[in-house]
């Protein structure tokens, strides 16, 4: 279930995503050498069709063909299976990204891979870890973090302004890794979105001339902290007609990182449906009461927050989440 090397298989550069199935078979972790012998970390494909991560590389990579990196690396490509269907995950699956050490998804071989994974960086102390990902709604470029510490938010603050602190859900790489080193999680719009690939080819390239990561807290850092999560419950229906128990209100995807007020319409609700929105805090605690409440055939907001990663892709939806609730933190200095 995992294949590692210790360099790049003969095609890797010049191949697409919907390829690496064919070329790799299975979940692979490649170490390359560097002129610093502490190695940084990167993820990708952890979702299939989340494809930015593995172009960056590819773009980073074909610079070194004939000169050492500056730093060894060691790239772990994960779910090259659902990639070759263009897909998050296969149905059989689980979720890459969240069977890693902490999980609370049962003991698999998928689950085996991603703690083997672990133990081996643990051992190698890495420099850094980076994740890579795509967002299927619509949002700004920002990176995420599990821990506020100072060596990880100036990671998060070389990629962008702005910066997202969770703890939930469980089993996601970066909180794994962030038990041994800085870890973030890369947001890189959506994977059709060339400014992506050109974002995080940057931040790899800017991440590996780093000698040291500063200890200070960056400044002007717009941080945002995830409280909540929205599923759509599997025995509702969803979409944007009325013949749907919940209907979406699909403006809403261009309203990620938008503060709403109270009192703003969610989502419509079916006539005569007791169809609801499920709402879960960072402890997995049932919060919808405090978050929604339902007006006549409309969900309305209880209280202010902040949207992230809203989406109405219906497979996205239901393999995932609806959106993420923020709220904007404010850290003493």
């Amino acid at each position: 279930m995992l294949s590692q090397l210790d360099q790049l298989p003969a095609g890797l550069l010049q191949a697409r995503v919907e390829d690496l199935h064919a070329l790799l078979g299975m979940p692979t972790l490649i170490h390359l050498d560097g002129v610093n012998k502490q190695p940084l970390f990167v993820s990708t494909l952890l979702h299939g069709n989340e494809t930015t991560g593995f172009y960056a590389l590819q773009n980073v990579l074909q610079q070194y063909q004939e000169k050492p990196l500056p730093r060894a690396l060691s790239i772990f490509i994960g779910n090259v299976e659902a990639a070759a269907s263009g897909q998050r995950r296969l149905d059989q699956q689980p979720d890459y990204n969240r069977i890693w050490p902490g999980t609370h998804h049962s003991q698999c071989a998928e689950t085996d891979v991603m703690a083997t994974v672990t133990g081996i960086m643990r051992k190698r102390k890495p420099f850094a870890s980076i994740d890579i990902h795509n967002n299927t709604g619509r949002n700004p470029h920002y990176a995420c973090v599990n821990i506020l510490n100072p060596h990880g938010l100036q990671l998060a603050a070389m990629f962008g302004k702005t910066t997202v602190y969770f703890t939930n859900p469980k089993g996601v790489q970066s909180t794994a890794f962030s038990d041994f080193c800085p870890a973030v999680v890369l947001e890189c719009g959506q994977s059709s979105d060339s400014s992506g690939i050109s974002h995080a080819t940057g931040f790899l390239e800017k991440v590996l001339a780093l000698e040291t990561l500063s200890g200070s807290k960056p400044d002007n850092l717009r941080l945002f902290h995830t409280i909540a999560r929205v599923t759509v419950p599997r025995q509702f229906s969803l979409g944007s007609d009325a013949e749907t128990d919940i209907q979406l209100r699909t403006e809403l995807e261009n309203l990620n990182f938008c503060e709403l007020d109270a009192g703003y319409n969610f989502a419509h609700i079916k006539p005569d449906s007791n169809a609801q929105l499920l709402v879960n805090n960072e402890s997995d605690e049932d919060v919808t009461h405090e978050f929604l409440v339902k007006i006549d055939d409309t969900l309305v907001l209880q209280r202010k927050v902040t949207l992230s990663m809203y989406t109405h892709d219906e497979c996205a939806i239901r393999q995932d989440c609806l959106c993420y609730l923020m709220e904007q933190l404010h850290l003493n200095n």
